[in-house]
């Protein structure tokens, strides 16, 4: 059995929804997925990267706005940041701006899997997305909303 293998048999086992996809798995919380794929580190012990979907969408002359905002974002962030990545269309021409997604990330060592492990994931899965939800939601709907 796989890192990953165990890592979902152990959170579908506590009462999370865990979907296995790929070579990942998407971990769902109500509206929101995070996708979680897990890695044996040659060192010793598990990388477990989270990456969290927003559905936000930046363009290109947008951006100088939009770091500086993230930047400020990031800042307060204890259980991840949040990342710009390209979407690539391979139906739009090379003098198109380019449009960015909004990702929330996360990386995560673990010792081993072992069950103190395995609650320090949950608990860490549960935080990264409630904190990272709660400061975009609280950014685009509070007073000094980001303009996207």
């Amino acid at each position: 059995m796989t890192e990953l293998q165990r890592i979902v048999s152990a959170l579908q086992a506590s009462g999370m929804t865990v979907e296995p996809v790929e070579d990942g798995a998407l971990v769902r919380n109500g509206e929101s997925r995070v996708a979680l794929f897990a890695d044996a580190d040659p060192a010793g012990g598990v990388i477990v990267r989270l990456h969290l979907d927003l559905d936000l969408y930046v363009e290109e002359d947008a951006l100088p706005d939009i770091l500086m905002g993230m930047n400020l974002l990031n800042q307060g962030l204890d259980y991840g940041a949040l990342n710009l990545d390209p979407v690539t269309d391979e139906d739009e021409d090379e003098d198109s701006p380019l449009t960015f997604a909004v990702l929330g990330r996360a990386v995560l060592w673990l010792r081993d899997l072992g069950a103190g492990e395995l609650d320090r994931l949950r608990e860490h899965l549960r935080r990264f997305e409630a904190e990272v939800t709660e400061a975009v939601e609280r950014t685009l709907h509070g007073s000094k909303g980001l303009s996207a």
